[in-house]
C-alpha cells in the first residue's frame, strides 16, 4: 500500500481531475464501437471512482492519503 501526503489544496486538484476525466471517458465510452476498448474504458471509469472516493474518505477522516 502506498501512503501520500496531500495538502487540501492538491487533493482539490486532484478531485477536479478526476471529476473532469471521468466525465471525457463517458463521452469516450459512449462513442466508441469496439467492446473490448469499451469494457476498458469502463475499468478506467470504476478505478477513477474507487480513488474519488478514497480522498473523500480521507478526508473526512483528516488522515494522511
Amino acid at each position: 500500500m502506498i501512503q501520500l501526503m496531500l495538502t487540501k489544496e492538491e487533493q482539490e486538484l486532484l478531485m477536479d481531475i478526476l471529476e473532469n476525466e471521468k466525465s471525457d471517458l463517458r463521452m469516450e465510452i459512449a462513442d466508441t464501437d469496439r467492446l473490448g476498448y469499451r469494457e476498458m474504458l469502463k475499468r478506467r471509469e470504476d478505478l477513477m471512482k474507487v480513488i474519488q472516493q478514497k480522498l473523500e474518505q480521507a478526508s473526512e477522516e483528516k488522515s494522511p492519503i
